[in-house]
């Protein structure tokens, strides 16, 4: 089974919901719990009839008669059998019908449609906020497939080539050919510009102990960056060691791509030697390398256990070699968070920008970063 619900569009599987709420009510089951209902499922696989089950009948159903009925009423209305037909289930259900949280009577269908519709989005709302290291892992599992639906812009840069445009400088070579073919007489000017290309981007991506809750959200983001520009990005890890993981992220799905890069990656949940690095980095990777003009995105708490005052010599280096430096530091937004650490006060004058990146939501941010010119 592929899919639960039955029509693929992006707001069917809410509105499939609240009319399932609605067939249950009218068959006799309560279900006035429906905003506990829609906010469990979003956290949920939808694909899965299994979760969309047990999420109703702990949620919907007020007393133990309702089951045999709620479950007839999901056998029809999503047309599989009721997974938990006769099995006891793994909660307590009481004796008490909750009443609705929001007061609306089951008769007033339109105002209440209105009021659930968007409980499942306010629940995925919240937990994009939530700080990636208090997720439990049904959260975590959400949080993760939810970065397929980003969408990364890479940063472009201008050429001197020349394309054809509607407006911009007068193309001589173009406008003189067309004057001929009109046998000399006036014609219309043609215009170009210059074209755009993709700017190069890597990402560096520290895999150590302090980033290990934070690691793999952030290859995942690094992922989403590289389909959108896969022939100018770049991707590498480092902890004691510096990897480079691109050949991995050619692999359109996130998870067979993170899971080649973590058999070739020999440092994970390691120490930190960022000054070594960034040494090694501009070294192999800088002047000619992919860094050069690129934006570099560094991904890291700062915590450096070795000379700070190599770090800033290396990053004031690179910061020579790339065109623009964005820093993602997974504790720059929590309120008591300030950038005193050895390693960040260090790099601070060479990064254009330190932004945060403990949430689904500030990651997401991040790929608006990297895109602006």
């Amino acid at each position: 089974m592929t899919s639960l619900l039955h029509d693929p569009a992006p707001d069917a599987p809410v509105a499939e919901l609240i009319g399932f709420v609605h067939a249950l009510r009218s068959a006799g089951v309560g279900a006035w719990a429906a905003e506990d209902f829609l906010a469990a499922t979003a956290l949920l696989d939808l694909g899965r009839s299994d979760d969309v089950y047990w999420a109703g009948r702990a949620t919907l159903c007020g007393s133990p008669g309702d089951v045999p009925l709620y479950d007839e009423v999901f056998g029809s209305w999503f047309r599989v059998p009721a997974p938990g037909a006769g099995h006891a289930p793994p909660f307590e259900l009481t004796a008490s019908r909750p009443r609705s949280r929001t007061g609306v009577d089951a008769g007033d269908r339109s105002q209440e449609d209105e009021e659930l519709a968007p409980a499942a989005a306010s629940a995925a709302e919240r937990l994009a906020h939530r700080d990636i290291a208090e997720l439990d892992a049904a959260e975590s599992q959400e949080v993760a497939a939810a970065f397929t639906a980003l969408r990364a812009r890479p940063p472009m840069r201008t050429t001197r080539r020349h394309r054809p445009s509607r407006r911009g400088d007068i193309d001589m070579g173009r406008s003189a050919r067309e004057q001929l073919r009109h046998g000399g007489e006036p014609a219309l000017l043609r215009y170009h510009e210059r074209a755009p290309r993709p700017r190069r981007v890597v990402w560096l991506i520290d895999v150590s102990g302090s980033m290990k809750v934070y690691a793999d959200s952030y290859l995942r983001l690094a992922h989403r960056g590289f389909a959108a520009a896969p022939r100018t990005t770049e991707v590498f890890t480092f902890g004691t060691r510096l990897t480079r993981v691109t050949p991995a992220f050619a692999h359109p799905d996130a998870e067979t791509a993170l899971r080649t890069a973590g058999e070739i990656v020999p440092d994970w949940s390691g120490g930190t030697r960022l000054g070594e690095m960034m040494y090694a980095f501009c070294d192999r990777w800088g002047q000619r390398g992919p860094a050069r003009g690129a934006v570099v995105v560094v991904c890291s708490d700062g915590w450096e256990r070795g000379d700070p005052a190599l770090l800033g010599e290396q990053m004031a280096r690179l910061r020579r070699i790339a065109h623009r430096i964005v820093w993602v530091n997974p504790h720059r937004e929590k309120p008591d968070y300030a950038p005193v650490q050895s390693g960040i006060v260090s790099v601070l004058p060479s990064i254009d920008e330190l932004i945060g990146g403990h949430s689904f939501a500030t990651l997401a941010h991040v790929l608006d970063m990297v895109a602006e010119q």
